[in-house]
């Protein structure tokens, strides 16, 4: 992205490089249609998308005001983007949700697509390492089915 304001970021094309792990998920995993219908869950939200869009909000840091505040300076060029708070500020996080979405996830269907792309920063940004996540999905399986 841009380092101030979002004038060069329609310019840029962010060349995506596909991440082992989150391929093999989105060519193997499964997504919330197809579980709530086998298990006969109406809901059409999965249960994690509530802690996805929580986990979303955190990353920009501060409040919805400040965080907007910050942004709209970011967007007008006052400020520069590594004076901005937050480790994935809302908008650069949307922007390479959007680019995402239209590469590399576009096959997947919403919201597995949202948490791909957000993975796919955080693994981009080293917020989150793949063997780490390898290992805490391996974790959370064995918890699942051990009940």
């Amino acid at each position: 992205m841009a380092e101030s304001g979002n004038s060069n970021a329609a310019a840029e094309v962010p060349k995506w490089t596909p991440v082992p792990i989150l391929e093999e998920i989105k060519e193997h995993g499964r997504v919330w249609e197809d579980l709530a219908s086998q298990y006969g869950v109406t809901n059409p939200d999965p249960p994690w998308k509530t802690s996805l869009d929580g986990i979303c909000e955190a990353l920009s840091a501060g409040s919805c005001s400040s965080v907007a505040a910050a942004e709209k300076r970011w967007l007008d060029g006052r400020v520069d983007r590594s004076s901005m708070d937050g480790a994935l500020p809302l908008l650069e996080r949307r922007w390479e949700e959007d680019e995402l979405s239209e590469t590399l996830y576009q096959d997947v269907p919403f919201p597995e697509r949202q948490l791909l792309c957000l993975a796919h920063s955080l693994i981009k940004r080293g917020l989150v390492n793949e063997q780490d996540l390898a290992a805490r999905m391996i974790e959370v399986h064995e918890r699942l089915n051990a009940a």
